[in-house]
């Protein structure tokens, strides 16, 4: 019988080849919940692939996986391809894997201590046919516990980390932690984006600032790192998320999803000149 550590040992290095078939692997985190950060990530993760490249979207949470309902994939279920798990798949290509899709019911919880969560990242990283990627995105639970302690470990030559915050400073201070996890494993720090920033008022058109604005920009200018732009507060985004319909898609001519164009550019051009 193989020994618990052989097999982690063994999954850690099919982690560490599978990765090594992927161009640009970017981490998506938040130094707390609720700032939109898996939305970003899904849509980063389409946006990239409207651009005719090779993406994967992983949904490292293990705890509060929300990838599969924010692209509408909630009901599909992983396969396998020989010895390799099969990942879902969302127009226009994005592969797509998460823990969801291997619970029998939406609200049954994961309890799991950390040795699982790892084992079961190591997976997602080495099992899952992947394939050749011009890009992996990976969404990471908030904060700068195991699992990004573990995807940092697992994947050698991490691109670079995507911070997401909202603008008031009770996120601001988890986002310097964010920065600075990332600079501790080495990671580079793409960008910092600000979320949720600004209202724009649907009748009179007004500006409203819900939860301040601005602070995004003042956090990656005092930490030395690069702001790659802010995505108001908007309605279409959150019936996006409801629906499982990607904002950049389904409201592609609007003027959020414009922004949010312009901040994929900027990643991108990024990771092109750092190749």
């Amino acid at each position: 019988m193989e020994s618990p550590q052989k097999t982690m040992e063994e999954r850690q290095a099919k982690a560490r080849r599978a990765m090594g078939r992927v161009k640009h692997k970017i981490a998506v985190m938040s130094g707390k919940g609720g700032v939109g950060k898996s939305t970003v990530a899904a849509n980063l993760a389409v946006s990239l692939a409207k651009k005719d490249l090779q993406v994967g979207l992983l949904d490292s949470d293990i705890h509060g996986p929300t990838i599969p309902k924010i692209l509408g994939i909630e009901d599909q279920k992983l396969g396998v391809i020989g010895e390799e798990i099969s990942p879902a798949v969302v127009p226009p290509g994005v592969k797509v894997v998460s823990i969801a899709f291997m619970l029998s019911d939406r609200n049954t919880p994961v309890i799991w201590r950390g040795p699982m969560k790892m084992g079961a990242i190591s997976q997602f990283l080495g099992e899952v046919a992947w394939g050749d990627l011009d890009y992996l995105v990976v969404d990471l639970p908030p904060g700068t516990g195991d699992e990004p302690l573990s995807i940092a470990q697992l994947i050698p030559n991490m691109s670079g980390s995507v911070v997401v915050t909202t603008p008031q400073e009770v996120a601001l201070t988890s986002v310097r932690k964010c920065i600075n996890f990332s600079k501790t494993l080495d990671i580079p720090v793409t960008g910092v984006i600000e979320n949720m920033s600004g209202f724009s008022c649907p009748h009179c058109g007004k500006s409203i600032d819900i939860f301040k604005r601005g602070g995004g920009e003042a956090a990656a200018k005092e930490l030395g790192v690069d702001f790659l732009g802010a995505i108001p507060l908007d309605p279409e985004i959150v019936d996006s998320g409801e629906t499982g319909k990607p904002f950049v898609i389904d409201s592609e001519d609007s003027e959020s999803a414009k922004l949010f164009d312009d901040i994929v550019s900027a990643i991108v051009g990024k990771m092109d000149a750092s190749a």
